[in-house]
């Protein structure tokens, strides 16, 4: 009689977890990520078995999205204590906005979370129990949206994301879903199951009871046929990878945080979409689709025809492609925003008696006014005397047009408008909505040009008290 220890699938599934646990160091602890299902809980009782329990933590993301989900993390803090193995849990919040899918949410919401539990334990290999049958699940998913090689590729074997902290890990990628389930009734395991994996109206779950039973029937060698087409897809993706690293070599600007407008559109067709597509994906933001960027492509073209891109309108993921000065950039924000002179945003005004603050905070242009003392024996251009700040009531104003002011210390310096200005220091029209800083009526200071000299005529503190204003916008939190 075949016993759990020398069974096909036991031998099957301490192989493949010995084979990821040699490429890391002897002693390296890596994290697991830990539902309660049979894939991940077979990887983590055999992770135990061949590594110890002190090289494994066990992660476990609370969505709220199943009654059972108080239930679920009970069930899995209990198996790893079983284990000896140390537990994290974190709970998200998934969106349920129109229009995004549910099952992407989670996924998202559930990778940074993990993604954090490793950071904060130190831990940069992160394992997940996806097997054979997922990746065929996921390349048919894939071939149904239409995807590009990049989403053919389906699920490498052991990736590094953009920004992330962990190495993610698939030991089990080769195995099929039956071979572990063997393994988990050899083990007397328990494992959760979850009701939403039974509802068809998910699209992977619809693949998973209607369709590869069909097709395991007529094509039974279907699984592996389909790993092969993702490999052979992540092979042409690396090609296509190399070709645009050597096009970023060439047309990227301020550390590939911009592209030239014009090395772009020096390229065909397609190596530049192939290029956009890699910039995207190294600023970290999700895939495009090609339509969305065939038609950023199509605009650039006609922006490149007829001038700098005001008009241009591209929105994705939260961000607005501008194009300024022969530079392309993503911005945080909506192109449907204001970005000239003819259309310049209007906010309540904000007034504060100044008595030496240090910050004053203006939420709704998402940053704040420092006010840092100076050293009286600082010869700083920017400082301004104290004086200068109390005779009257600060205001921040938004700008109406037409505003000027002298930023030249040499009292008969001509005032310039601040239009003049922004275009001369190269500041692209939609960092332009600033909040303008006034004392009474006159302006003082204007965040990325400087002090209004005018302002200062005749204002000397006896004193020596000075300060310098500086503008910090909010961080942006994706």
């Amino acid at each position: 009689m075949t016993t759990p220890a020398d069974s096909p699938a036991d031998r099957l599934v301490l192989e493949a977890v010995g084979l990821a646990l040699s490429a890391l160091p002897a002693t390296a602890r890596f994290a697991i990520a830990f539902s309660g299902g049979v894939d991940s809980s077979v990887l983590l009782d055999a992770a135990v078995r061949v590594a110890g329990a002190s090289r494994c933590v066990a992660l476990h993301v609370h969505h709220g999205l199943s009654a059972f989900a108080d239930q679920w993390l009970a069930h899995c803090e209990a198996f790893a204590r079983e284990r000896g193995v140390e537990f994290a849990a974190q709970r998200v919040e998934v969106s349920r906005d129109a229009g995004v899918s549910v099952e992407a949410a989670a996924r998202d919401a559930r990778y940074r979370a993990l993604d954090a539990l490793c950071a904060a334990r130190d831990v940069h290999t992160l394992w997940l129990a996806q097997h054979a049958d997922d990746q065929a699940e996921t390349v048919l998913l894939q071939l149904l949206r239409g995807a590009g090689l990049a989403g053919l590729a389906a699920m490498a074997p052991e990736y590094l994301p953009p920004g992330a902290s962990a190495v993610r890990v698939r030991p089990l990628l080769h195995l099929l879903r039956a071979q572990l389930e063997q393994y988990a009734i050899a083990r007397d395991l328990y494992w959760i199951e979850d009701e939403s994996n039974a509802d068809t109206r998910y699209a992977r779950n619809a693949l998973r009871h209607d369709v590869t039973p069909a097709l395991a029937v007529h094509f039974p060698g279907f699984r592996d046929a389909l790993a092969r087409a993702a490999a052979h897809a992540a092979s042409a993706q690396h090609l296509l990878d190399e070709l645009a690293r050597i096009d970023m070599s060439i047309a990227a600007r301020e550390e590939g945080r911009a592209l030239s407008h014009d090395a772009l559109l020096a390229l065909d067709d397609a190596r530049a979409l192939n290029l956009m597509r890699y910039w995207v994906r190294s600023l970290g933001l999700v895939a495009a689709s090609t339509a969305r960027l065939t038609d950023a492509l199509r605009q650039l073209r006609e922006v490149g025809e007829a001038g700098e891109g005001h008009s241009l309108r591209v929105d994705h993921a939260g961000q607005a492609l501008r194009s300024y000065r022969g530079l392309i950039y993503w911005e945080a924000g909506d192109s449907s925003e204001p970005a000239d002179e003819t259309a310049l945003a209007t906010r309540a005004v904000s007034e504060l008696a100044w008595q030496g603050e240090s910050i004053w905070r203006l939420p709704q242009w998402r940053g704040t006014f420092v006010f840092a003392n100076v050293d009286a024996a600082s010869d700083d251009p920017d400082a301004i005397p104290v004086s200068a700040l109390r005779r009257a009531l600060l205001s921040a104003r938004s700008r109406s047009g037409g505003e000027r002011m002298r930023i030249g210390a040499v009292q008969k310096s001509p005032s310039r408008t601040l239009k003049n200005l922004f275009q001369e220091r190269g500041i692209p029209a939609w960092k332009r909505d600033v909040p303008l800083l006034y004392v009474g009526d006159e302006l003082l200071f204007v965040p990325l040009l400087g002090v209004n000299r005018a302002a200062l005529s005749g204002h000397v503190d006896p004193a020596g008290s000075s300060v310098k204003i500086i503008w910090r916008e909010d961080l942006l939190i994706a």
